[in-house]
């Protein structure tokens, strides 16, 4: 926010998000340490977010420094087998569904466990995308423009929901 505050009419882009130390196939929290950086870079005044490699083979490389990472997509050089992690189907939450020139708006949770980021699209549709790191299950109240739906958003999961005005 004190960056965004200090400079407002500059286009503010998180470059390289990745997870160091490896390649851990199937393991669920590196997803939810996406959508934990995501959301927080963009409600704190991020334009956009890129992933460093998006794309890795099974050793986390290939690498000029030996600092080897996760991806959102891991491809084996020897079987030919594509493996596509949780944080791919997670950064799909954000990349389908915010269209390009869309403006993030407010949006607040009552519920100290859950990370919500909301935009509105240049079609007018509103875009939530609400993350539960917990281990409950927990009920919300989506409210938008008087309207308003109930959710129950699963632990360990992230929901998107499109709202057409």
């Amino acid at each position: 926010m004190k960056t965004r505050a200090a400079f407002p009419d500059k286009y503010l882009m998180f470059t390289e998000g990745c997870i160091e130390n490896g390649v851990r196939l199937g393991q669920w929290d590196r997803g939810e340490q996406y959508a934990h950086n995501m959301i927080g870079d963009l409600i704190h005044g991020a334009n956009g977010w890129i992933d460093w490699n998006l794309l890795l083979d099974t050793n986390g490389g290939p690498n000029h420094v030996a600092n080897f990472c996760d991806a959102p997509i891991i491809a084996d050089p020897v079987t030919n087998h594509v493996y596509y992690q949780s944080s791919y189907y997670y950064i799909g939450h954000f990349s389908k569904y915010i269209q390009p020139g869309a403006r993030r708006v407010q949006c607040f949770s009552s519920n100290k466990r859950l990370a919500t980021v909301a935009f509105k699209n240049s079609d007018h549709s509103v875009v939530t995308i609400i993350f539960n790191p917990s281990a409950d299950n927990c009920r919300y109240q989506l409210r938008i423009n008087g309207k308003s739906t109930p959710i129950n958003v699963l632990s360990h999961s992230i929901v998107t929901y499109l709202w057409n005005e």
